[in-house]
């Protein structure tokens, strides 16, 4: 019986205009947050210099790729594998960081040095 009322309650709410529920709600307490927006003017910050982070970027990149030349050169005549795989990572290291032309130049050198004392070690 219970049910059927509150079913029946429930339909009059329906037909009841937006209005009148909404006094009905207010005045029985059903609404107790608040809700409301920010009103405030968006954040206008100084611009951050991209081209400033880029050249530092590029010039870590730039260290790394030397070194990496120096290890690769270094492998052609001792430890190729060692200083030649070195040299290739600092080179990945290097074009990753935004010195393309350098890491690339340290990839090649390494891997020549690797390739190179495979095939030369049985005459040595």
């Amino acid at each position: 019986m219970a049910d059927e009322r509150k079913f029946i309650d429930h339909n009059i709410d329906v037909r009841d205009t937006n209005e009148e529920i909404m006094e009905q709600r207010i005045n029985n307490g059903d609404y107790l947050e608040e809700a409301s927006t920010e009103v405030a003017a968006p954040f206008a910050g100084p611009r951050r210099n991209e081209r400033a982070n880029t050249e530092d970027t590029e010039t870590g990149g730039r260290g790394l790729g030397y070194v990496g030349i120096a290890l690769s050169i270094l492998a052609l005549f001792v430890l190729p594998v060692l200083f030649g795989a070195a040299g290739i990572v600092l080179g990945f290291i290097a074009r990753r960081r935004g010195a393309e032309g350098i890491g690339a130049t340290a990839i090649g050198i390494g891997a020549a040095a690797i390739i190179l004392s495979l095939f030369l070690a049985p005459f040595f």
